[in-house]
């Protein structure tokens, strides 16, 4: 098939990060509305455990927001504007997007197993507990985990997991980072759409979601993690494509789709963006293939590597540059004393203006610093 369409990778890249909100921090506006949009825009905002700098949802939007403060996230979670469940991890979502998650409730609900099999008896016992007495988060069940393994878990902790998944609790809100559960008749506002969407319906919704804030992208990308929605979500977009709702275009040797407002404004967007630091698990990052294919930059995080093959570090940070994957930063912040560690700095050979670079680096460093934190840069 000869595409109509077709983009310089160059291009492609702005276009790209333009879509992810990469190149500006004002897209948005300011305080918890800005930060509101960003989550609809993007679709999903990743949460990640690891603290090792500001965890993966408040730097992925730190990135994106100007200004932007963690109480935004509290304050929209309590105001039932976004939702916690699964994207393709754990994730906080728009509120009015509710009824897209509701396909893989019913289906743990159904009996799928997520990561445990249920346990019906404790399932029973811990919703008792939480109709009666109101949200409680894990520490407010005295059973312990059935061993020191690393994934073990507590019965009551596997249940309120369960639970959350199959969507008869919610998350109340977070203390500590600590998940308070409720039920969901108590947390879900009733004017939310609980109509649950057939597969067509989901397809597409994945589809525009990602290509909305990807630019460009193809099925198996926007199918990412979705277990068995692949071959629907190709004969969907096959159809959206003959509706024109989306533009098939190559890049470089591969074929992509993109929404018909991407091709409207491929000459509209600032050539050079700026640089950001990245969190391991940003929207942008998070496909290693894709970034391999369209941005030549082959990342891995290594805090999941053995100590003794690592090559980058602990917990290695994409950074961008002029619209290129041009580094990586092990770094590490000690909240305690205020310092902000530099452990390694790999310079990409892709990276030309290096001088160029350390000046924009040391800017966004110390302003990163600051969100983590810290008051001192310490190079090691």
């Amino acid at each position: 098939m000869i595409l109509k369409n077709s983009l310089p990778i160059a291009r492609a890249r702005r276009v790209i990060l333009d879509s992810q909100r990469l190149t500006t921090r004002r897209s948005f506006g300011k305080g918890p509305g800005a930060t509101l949009k960003a989550v609809e825009h993007l679709g999903y905002v990743q949460i990640d455990t690891l603290s090792v700098v500001s965890r993966a949802h408040l730097h992925t939007l730190w990135n994106r927001v100007e200004v932007f403060s963690p109480s935004h996230i509290d304050q929209l979670q309590q105001e039932r504007k976004i939702f916690e469940h699964w994207a393709h991890a754990l994730a906080y979502l728009p509120m009015t997007d509710y009824r897209f998650s509701l396909p893989m409730m019913n289906r743990i609900a159904s009996g799928a197993v997520h990561w445990y099999p249920k346990n019906p008896k404790e399932t029973r016992k811990v919703l008792k507990r939480i109709r009666e007495e109101g949200p409680l988060s894990s520490k407010d069940f005295s059973d312990k985990k059935s061993s020191n393994d690393m994934w073990a878990r507590s019965a009551s902790k596997l249940a309120l997991e369960h639970l959350f998944m199959e969507g008869k609790l919610m998350i109340h809100q977070r203390r500590n980072f600590h998940k308070v559960y409720d039920l969901r008749e108590r947390v879900l506002p009733d004017h939310i759409d609980t109509r649950t969407p057939d597969e067509d319906s989901l397809s597409r919704h994945l589809i525009v979601s990602y290509l909305r804030a990807h630019g460009f992208g193809q099925i198996k990308e926007a199918a990412y993690l979705r277990k068995g929605m692949g071959s629907t979500m190709g004969r969907v977009a096959a159809q959206m494509e003959e509706e024109k709702l989306i533009i098939p275009i190559k890049i470089a040797d591969w074929e992509y789709y993109c929404l018909p407002e991407t091709i409207e404004r491929t000459e509209q967007i600032a050539s050079r963006g700026k640089l950001r630091i990245l969190s391991p698990f940003d929207n942008a990052v998070i496909q290693r293939k894709r970034i391999k294919q369209l941005f030549d930059f082959d990342y891995q995080i290594e805090c999941y590597v053995r100590k003794d093959l690592r090559k980058y570090g602990y917990f290695s940070l994409p950074i961008l540059f002029n619209n290129k994957l041009v580094a990586r930063l092990d770094a590490k912040a000690d909240r305690k004393e205020g310092v902000f560690h530099l452990l390694h700095l790999h310079l990409e050979s892709s990276l030309k203006n290096v001088q160029s670079f350390y000046k924009s680096l040391h800017v966004e460093l110390n302003s990163f610093a600051s969100f983590n934190q810290c008051e001192r840069l310490r190079v090691h």
